[in-house]
């Protein structure tokens, strides 16, 4: 199996670098995640809450955001950083960094925010941020900063903002050289140890400063004395603990200042009205926890700045709202009375702010909305939220007719006239949610074209009746969601004709109810407890049809029912884009259930206990680009194998049962780029070694968290990291050796067959060519002489022949030794030594050839060892004898023989007829022949009487 899987995955490699998208984009990082990109020009890297104690070494080079926050690092090196051209924001806050080299940050070209807020940081070196030419940001809140170098800032020649609030800073020259750098537009140093802020020491004549914060910082003198701040615009000082010497010789100083907040009584009644009196161009003052000055009159101090347009009163514990507090205030439109125990304002306690337009009452005691608002008829932001308001009355709103924006979040407000609302005719957003509402009057029957935003989430068990919304023909959000559920009747969302986005808290759920609704894109159902199950089985009218845009569907379920859920539940929904599922499909899903959203790019079925899928669910939704199946009871991942998602690239499998994992299962996901498996029992063993080594190498699929991952089995590697584990004894295992065994064995028996049916007489051949080689080698190292002048080589059936005709004349008339095999053969030696014995022992060897001396095996090993002698020895001493006329085409399966007649003396007993004593002669003149003659040097004299045509070698 791991085998087969090693060579699939080469194979899938191959494949992927042809079909991936961006491999750039993904792989697995040891203690880090890369954040699925919703833009491939953006990578963000997290690495927070990893309990690390260095920057890790396996940042990918191409990402443009990371985030290394609470963590344990203590330090960053010059190595750290290196390379990461492309960062634009890094995060290191919560960690516990008191030492940066010089240069730690110089390959960071890109970078544009640096957050290094929560850390041990004692001083800024001279070459601290060298590099950082493009940063915009830089957040130091909260470190332990007593000393900043006068070059520490002279690189950052783009900043804008910086942050060194919560740190040991003592004198202003400590940042002098930050405030000179001309794109400075943001400095916030609150709760440091300042105790005095003078333009006298600032070895400069022009900041561009925008603003300003130095709260909770033991100010006693703020001092400017000349021109320094000209585009100061927003000054902090809330919660200094101790009064301030104010010294401002010329308004114009501060003739840019625009905003000013105050906290506390820590500063004198006297200095804050001395702070007052030189901000001619005041336009915002923030008053926090200001009770005392308050009553005291600091608010009409502050009216006094014809400038002056908004004011926040907040956390002042103003429970009463007089006609006085507010009378020099008539130039205001915004006021924010927020955090203040407020439970009363008198009928004319804003009859002086006509032109308010935002009024922020949010978090007090009001039991229904003041009189007094109905002399706002410029009014356009009402804020109610959180108050003690109860019921409301037909005049409450009367006179606010520009009002776009009414709040009334979180009271007691059970019932809504149908006349509250009537004259609100430009009313875009509307929040009453977390009330007591149960029904509606004609609410929303009267006047409110305009309404684009409604929210009703949380007021327990509304009825919602066709024709309720009617008139809302601009709405285009409605939130209904609640504990608990709402009667709806049919056509309740009828004439809602622009709606998009719709969030419903149901028992039920039919088809009527989302009748009239042609332009909903987003639909979440929260089906709570007690809910109707018999709604989404089959053989009932899918209850989407109406539906025909929805492109996103939520159904959360908040019981323990579990129904067989009907395959054409998603009927008519054609446009459905993103689907998620919470505790909804308890029972296996019917593979017919996406057959109605071919555009499907996200699916999430999470907390459903599913413990299988079928392949055929996904069939139909080739377009899936995310699938979430997160706290299931998933065991296998092979139904992904032939679900045909190729272009899936995210996927989630967090919290299910895999203990063992194919990687093969991966192969069919081309496109996969983020893979999530966290909260799995995996098992470390041999099963599990394809993936571990898939984790490890693969360079396209992050598997998040993958260095994180823990052994579940067996016991003894619980609690062991996952990619730890040692897979290399896994590739020699049994299996393995088998597989290489009978591979091996196959490819022999195949290899021992061929060699058998086409060159087993070429083995044969060659093996008695070794062994005449080797007999040949031994006579002429002895140098034996001759015994025979020539041995006569013939079968059993040419014996007549050689009797009668050969040995008479041979022997008899010419004198010559001849030896035979069954006369001159020594008895009990192996025949094989006999034949190479005579061969070599005879100056020449005669073939006696027939058809049947062809078909001889021995006489075939005879001519083969004559032959080796004859090519070894280069000497003519083969004379080959044909009895019979033998074509061609006859000789050609025996290859040596074609060959000898090709290349050597042959003479023909059929061919000399009468003339038989020519024939002897030629036999007498080749036994002569000494062996000295070369084969290349044949005899002239020996006559052939065959004619060549006869006796040429056919096709071998």
């Amino acid at each position: 199996m791991e085998t087969t899987g090693s060579w699939s995955l080469l194979l899938f490699s191959l494949l992927s670098c042809m079909l991936h998208l961006n491999p750039l984009l993904a792989f697995s990082l040891k203690s880090c995640t890369i954040a699925y990109p919703e833009n491939a020009n953006n990578m963000l890297v997290t690495c927070n809450d990893h309990y690390l104690t260095a920057i890790p070494d396996d940042i990918p080079k191409n990402a443009t955001s990371l985030n290394l926050a609470s963590n344990q690092i203590a330090k960053i090196t010059m190595t750290d950083l290196r390379g990461l051209s492309k960062v634009r924001v890094v995060e290191v806050q919560y960690n516990l960094i008191s030492h940066i080299d010089d240069g730690a940050f110089t390959d960071l070209t890109e970078l544009k925010v640096l957050i290094m807020d929560e850390n041990k940081l004692t001083q800024l070196t001279d070459d601290m941020f060298q590099g950082l030419s493009k940063l915009v940001t830089l957040s130091l809140y909260s470190n332990h900063i007593s000393y900043i170098s006068p070059v520490a800032f002279q690189s950052l020649v783009n900043i804008e903002t910086v942050i060194l609030g919560a740190n040991q800073l003592h004198q202003i020259t400590d940042i002098a050289p930050l405030l000179k750098i001309p794109t400075l537009h943001d400095l916030m140093m609150g709760y440091n140890k300042f105790t005095s802020f003078q333009s006298e020491d600032l070895p400069f004549n022009v900041s561009n400063l925008r603003l300003l914060h130095l709260s909770l910082n033991p100010l006693r003198r703020f001092s400017i004395t000349k021109d320094v701040f000209p585009y100061l615009q927003s000054l902090d000082l809330c919660k200094c603990s101790s009064d301030i010497e104010w010294d401002v010789s010329n308004k114009t100083f501060l003739r840019s200042l625009t905003s000013l907040s105050f906290s506390g009584n820590y500063i004198s009644f006297e200095s804050y009205k001395a702070i007052l009196q030189t901000a001619d161009s005041l336009q915002k003052l923030h008053l926090f926890f200001m009770k005392e000055w308050v009553d005291k009159g600091l608010i009409d101090i502050a009216c006094q700045i014809p400038s002056l347009r908004t004011l926040h009163v907040t956390n002042s514990r103003i429970g009463t709202l007089d006609d006085h507090l507010l009378s020099s205030c008539s130039q205001l439109t915004e006021l924010t009375l927020s955090s203040n125990e407020l439970s009363k304002m008198s009928e004319h306690s804003l009859g002086s702010v006509t032109q308010l337009r935002v009024l922020e009452l949010d978090r007090n005691q009001l039991s229904k909305p003041p009189l007094v608002l109905q002399g706002l008829s410029k009014l356009e932001t009402l804020n109610l939220e959180s108050n003690f308001i109860s019921e409301l009355d037909c005049l409450d709103f009367k006179n606010l007719t520009r009002l776009t924006i009414l709040d009334l979040n979180n009271n007691r407000i059970s019932t809504l006239k149908g006349c509250v609302f009537q004259n609100l005719n430009d009313l875009q957003i509307l929040n009453i949610g977390k009330n007591a509402l149960f029904a509606f009057f004609n609410t929303f029957k009267v006047n409110l074209w305009k309404l684009e935003s409604l929210n009703l989430r949380n007021n327990g068990h509304l009825k919602l009746m066709q024709g309720d919304f009617r008139n809302l023909s601009s709405l285009s959000f409605l939130d209904l969601e609640s504990d608990v559920y709402h009667n709806v009747y049919d056509g309740a969302f009828e004439g809602l004709d622009n709606l998009q986005t719709l969030t419903l808290s149901l028992c039920r759920c039919e088809k009527e109810f989302f009748r009239g609704l042609p332009r909903l894109e987003n639909l979440t159902l929260h089906l709570t407890y007690n809910w109707n199950q018999r709604t989404f089985q089959e053989n009932d009218e899918p209850p989407f049809s109406y539906l025909p845009k929805l492109k996103k569907l939520v159904l959360k379920v908040y019981d323990s029912n579990h129904p067989n859920i009907s395959p054409d539940l998603l009927r008519g929904l054609k446009s459905l884009e993103y689907l998620m599922t919470d505790r909804f499909f308890m029972k296996a899903i019917n593979p017919d259930t996406f057959k109605y959203t071919p555009q499907l790019r996200s699916l999430q079925i999470i907390n459903c206990d599913l413990s299988y899928l079928d392949p055929k669910l996904f069939w139909p939704i080739p377009n899936l680009q995310a699938l979430d199946l997160s706290n299931n009871k998933l065991r296998s991942l092979d139904f992904l194998t032939p679900a045909n998602l190729q272009v899936l690239s995210w996927l989630k499998i967090t919290e299910n049962e895999l203990s063992i994992i194919t990687d093969f299962v991966f192969q069919s996901l081309p496109a996969l780029t983020y893979l999530d498996l966290t909260g799995n029992p995996l098992t470390c063993d041999c099963s599990n070694s394809g993936f571990n080594q898939w984790v490890l190498s693969n360079n396209w699929t992050q598997v998040v968290n993958g260095h994180q991952y823990t052994c579940a089995f067996p016991i003894r590697e619980q609690g062991q990291k996952f990619l730890d584990f040692d897979v290399h004894a896994c590739w020699v295992d049994a299996n393995f050796l088998c597989f290489i065994s009978s591979t091996f064995l196959v490819v022999l028996t195949l290899l021992v067959s061929f060699i058998y049916y086409f060159l087993r007489w070429h083995l044969t051949y060659a093996y008695y060519l070794f062994l005449a080689f080797l007999y040949d080698k031994r006579r002429r190292k002895e140098g034996t002489p001759h015994q025979y002048d020539a041995f006569v080589s013939y079968n059993v059936h040419d014996e007549a022949w050689v009797y009668r005709e050969l040995l008479p004349v041979l022997e008899g008339q010419q004198g010559w030794r001849l030896c035979l095999h069954h006369r001159d053969f020594e008895p009990g030696k192996p025949i094989v030594d006999n034949i190479t014995d005579a061969i070599y022992g005879s100056r020449k060897t005669i073939c006696v050839i027939s058809r049947h001396y062809l078909q001889s095996e021995w006489c075939s090993r005879e001519i083969q060892m004559a032959s080796f002698r004859l090519f070894d020895e280069q000497e003519d001493v083969l004379i080959l004898l044909f009895l019979e006329d033998i074509p061609a085409q006859q000789l050609s399966p025996y290859f040596r023989m074609r060959s000898l007649v090709k290349r050597c003396t042959y003479l023909s007993w059929l061919k000399a007829g009468q003339h038989t004593g020519a024939f002897w002669m030629n036999i007498w003149r080749a036994l002569e022949t000494s062996e000295e003659t070369h084969l290349t040097e044949q005899p002239s004299f020996i006559s052939v009487t065959v004619p060549p045509q006869e006796l040429s070698p056919g096709t071998f």
